[in-house]
């Protein structure tokens, strides 16, 4: 009964990350990392071509391996985070801008702790 959903939920991350990589706000490695775990127990070949894909592939193994983000993507995390504060605080104003830059602070502060690699 499992495994049918955890290849659900895998293909359904897949599907976020896909978006993800059109979108600039939208994360794609955070949900290309849910989609292996769960093709980890529900269908390892496509857990495989996840990881041996060769964009997606290599931080994928860099956080498995050594829990590592490199310098570029957090940039470009921070970046994105970064704008987005600025659209909300155009579009939204506050109160909704603090939401914004309590997601900076708190995501923005974790990914720019993590190791590099």
């Amino acid at each position: 009964m499992r495994r049918p959903l955890y290849m659900a939920a895998g293909l359904l991350c897949v599907a976020l990350g896909a978006i993800g990589a059109a979108l600039p706000i939208v994360p794609t490695v955070p949900f290309l990392l849910l989609a292996a775990f769960c093709f980890a127990r529900s269908n390892p070949a496509w857990e495989k071509r996840l990881l041996d894909h060769p964009h997606w592939g290599p931080p994928l193994r860099r956080w498995r391996e050594k829990k590592a983000i490199s310098r570029k993507a957090k940039l470009s995390a921070l970046a994105a985070m970064t704008a987005g504060v600025f659209f909300t605080g155009l579009t939204l104003g506050f109160p909704w801008v603090g939401i914004s830059v309590a997601v900076l602070g708190i995501c923005g502060g974790w990914i720019w702790t993590r190791p590099e690699g």
